[in-house]
């Protein structure tokens, strides 16, 4: 089954919304091990293990990637995008970001800097196919 571009890129919309959340379960396991403070969570931030630290920066940093690539999505979608490149970067977005937090938590720099790279130049794409893509939906 092969399912249509417009349909692909609502999906990453969603998922886009969903990834930032994978860290999260990483940050709980690092706050149940340092005991939890639910009066101050914020400040429990300095007592957690490195990795949790870092899951927390993987955490903020994907609602960071999803405020740019969601409207880059919705403009690809109202416009009317339907091309093959336009699926891969929905697909490759979704794809680059769960491994940027994968290498984030993992403390692979390299790693975590090509996927959050990979992830821009998907959400840039959608911009750049939707600016060419614009014309046609005002012609009769």
């Amino acid at each position: 089954m092969t399912l249509a571009v417009p349909v692909v890129i609502l999906y990453s919309i969603a998922g886009a919304v969903a990834l930032p959340y994978i860290p999260a379960f990483v940050m709980a396991y690092g706050r149940f091990q340092v005991g939890m403070d639910l009066a101050a969570p914020r400040a429990m931030f300095d007592r957690l293990p490195p990795y949790a630290q870092r899951a927390t920066w993987a955490h903020q940093n994907g609602f960071e990637a999803a405020i740019v690539y969601i409207p880059a999505a919705l403009m690809a979608y109202i416009v009317g995008v339907d091309s093959l490149g336009a699926a891969a970067g929905a697909i490759a977005f979704l794809v680059a970001r769960l491994l940027h937090t994968v290498f984030y938590v993992a403390n692979i720099p390299v790693g975590r800097s090509l996927m959050f790279g990979i992830g821009t130049a998907c959400s840039l794409t959608l911009y750049i196919l939707s600016l060419l893509n614009v014309g046609s939906i005002f012609v009769d």
